[in-house]
């Protein structure tokens, strides 16, 4: 982490703060991001982090409802502090012409791309595959960042960095033929 460059010996950051990143990274597009990456591996040292993400994709995006939600987030965090080993993913909602309704604590909701790759040829006649795809939401609930953020809502969701299945360690334990 840039904290052993930074910051003197004994040292430790008050706050890792990443983004603002240009387009979502709701449900699972957390796993792809650069911008959560960081904020995992200010969790990962033990220090606050979040990781904050415009849900507008556009080139003309408005940023100037941000500032504010960043300031108010992030000073939570400074002062109410954070569980160890957490890092927030905050996404706010593109800019409209109603104001931000608020802001929800939520869970990843339960989406995936649905991925398709279309054949392209570039100048020289080579052909390459272009990745495209849909996002395609399962998750019908309200309690979640997809529904936050479709509904004007900022949403926040507490990260961590160990992805063990835990539910799924004694199903293999007791199925599992090959472990001795």
């Amino acid at each position: 982490m840039a904290r052993h460059f930074v910051c003197k010996e004994g040292r430790q950051p008050d706050i890792v703060v990443s983004g603002i990143n240009h387009g979502s990274n709701t449900s699972i597009s957390v796993l792809y991001s650069g911008t959560m990456s960081a904020a995992i591996e200010g969790a990962i040292e033990g220090t606050p982090a979040i990781g904050f993400s415009l849900c507008d994709y556009s080139h003309k995006a408005g940023f100037s409802h941000t500032p504010e939600i960043v300031k108010k987030i992030t000073q939570q965090a400074l002062s109410k502090h954070l569980p160890k080993g957490v890092a927030l993913n905050v996404n706010i909602p593109p800019k409209r012409n109603e104001a931000v309704k608020g802001i929800r604590i939520c869970r990843q909701a339960n989406a995936k791309w649905a991925e398709e790759f279309v054949e392209r040829y570039d100048p020289n006649g080579r052909s390459y595959f272009w990745m495209t795809g849909n996002f395609v939401n399962f998750d019908k609930g309200e309690d979640n960042d997809e529904w936050a953020i479709a509904n004007n809502y900022v949403s926040v969701v507490p990260c961590q960095f160990d992805l063990t299945a835990h539910q799924a360690i004694p199903i293999l334990n007791e199925d599992w033929e090959i472990l001795g």
